[in-house]
């Protein structure tokens, strides 16, 4: 078991929340120092000694991706604009794009997460590391290159799409571990298929890490087995960096958040009181080192638990586990609540789905209805139309077995469904 920061990573407990006591009061001070948390420290009475057990975080804001949204990136900036060395800023999928403000004490703290993050799941300086995420306002791409650059491995910088230059440098270069999203590690399956190419034979990986994206066990497992790897999921977000704010290792038991660098709350997202350790409930979380732009008890909007029991690989950083939606991704049909990674859950393991699949949402006079559409497996296109109706048919009963209604689902040919090369769009609400 290799550790990147063995007095940190295996520090006790009491000194752990010791530590964080420490950087929260400093976080606070420093919070102080941005317009926006200035104005609301003045309206409340806080500052750094209203801090004086990590239960007194309750009586600090909540802090919203709308705030981000309201106000300039400056409001939020607790130093000179002048120490600002590089912008970051989320998607935008849902809306407007937060910025995140970044001093080269963060980057390099950052990047040393990254590297303490891949060093946990065994990568090493042997490694050559293709990078097949996006670079550029996205973490992603950035973060994970400059942490395995760190941990001294060869890095690919290959960025997003282009599936056969993909594939001809991982065979040219040996790449033996991959940074990739789920859903396109699906569709290059499906190119290596249609060259005659078994990855497990013909190329030499051993690892993969994956993210951006929520992604269900059965996902996870498709690929271990498809590729013959490790696949390891990692949990991050722009507000808070990007990538490595949690990270699985070895035993794939959950995600480890690293605790001195963030400050962890599960949190009932409609009454946004503490959950019961073990309970799902809202991720919240607050910066501990973040010097440019420290953000307090932020709302993430992903939805998970905190794995109680102490993990196999002797880190005392609590465990996520995997993230199961986010509450604004939630579906509400016919009164049931339902989120898109149930759906994966059963069409991932089902012998006879490929690697793509939409939610269609529509309504048929007063009645919402759902029509899961999902690409077959190759096995499944010499099917007779009567097994392939049958295969339909398990598929919709084994999904109301999971989300309590019953969806029409079509099956469609291999590559029959558009498909992007960043993060793929399961929902199609025509509502």
């Amino acid at each position: 078991m290799a550790f990147w920061e063995p007095e940190i990573e295996q520090m006790g407990r009491g000194d752990l929340e010791a530590l964080q006591l420490k950087r929260l009061q400093e976080t606070v001070g420093r919070a102080a120092k941005a317009p926006h948390y200035q104005r609301i420290f003045q309206q409340t009475g806080i500052s750094p000694d209203s801090i004086r057990s990590l239960e007194d975080i309750r009586r600090l804001p909540l802090t919203s991706k709308d705030d981000l949204r309201a106000e300039q990136p400056s409001d939020f900036l607790a130093l000179p604009q002048a120490d600002v060395v590089r912008l970051h800023a989320s998607s935008g999928t849902t809306g407007k794009p937060t910025a995140v403000l970044h001093s080269q004490a963060d980057l390099d703290a950052w990047t040393n997460l990254v590297a303490r993050s891949l060093c946990m799941v065994g990568m090493t300086r042997d490694d050559v590391f293709q990078n097949m995420i996006g670079y550029g306002l996205f973490t992603g791409g950035l973060g994970l290159h400059y942490g395995a650059e760190k941990l001294g491995a060869t890095v690919i910088p290959a960025g997003v799409g282009n599936s056969r230059r993909q594939i001809n440098l991982m065979q040219q270069f040996h790449t033996t571990a991959l940074h990739i999203i789920p859903s396109y590690a699906l569709k290059l399956l499906e190119t290596l298929h249609g060259l005659g190419m078994d990855p497990a034979r013909d190329l030499d990986l051993r690892m993969a890490v994956i993210g951006a994206e929520p992604h269900s066990e059965e996902t996870r497992l498709r690929l271990q087995e498809a590729y013959d790897i490790k696949a390891f999921n990692c949990y991050g977000l722009s507000e808070m960096n990007g990538p490595a704010v949690g990270f699985e290792c070895t035993y794939q038991t959950g995600l480890h958040i690293w605790e001195d660098n963030f400050y962890l709350e599960i949190l009932n997202p409609e009454t946004l009181e503490p959950m019961p350790e073990g309970q799902t409930g809202e991720i919240v979380l607050t910066t501990l080192c973040r010097q440019a732009m420290p953000l307090i008890r932020y709302r993430t909007k992903d939805l998970a638990r905190i794995e109680p029991e102490p993990c196999p690989c002797g880190r005392v950083h609590r465990r996520l586990s995997r993230i199961q939606g986010r509450s604004d991704d939630m579906l509400i049909l016919k009164g049931v609540n339902i989120f898109p990674v149930q759906i994966e859950h059963v069409l991932m393991a089902h012998q006879h789905t490929g690697g793509n699949y939409v939610i269609v949402l529509d309504k048929e006079g007063p009645l919402d209805t759902m029509t899961v559409r999902v690409e077959m497996s190759r096995q499944l296109t010499d099917a007779s139309p009567d097994q392939v109706r049958a295969v339909e048919r398990d598929l919709s009963r084994l999904l109301k077995d999971e989300i309590l209604i019953s969806p029409k689902v079509e099956l469609v040919e291999p590559n029959g469904l558009a498909s992007g090369e960043g993060k793929a769009v399961r929902v199609l609400d025509n509502r």
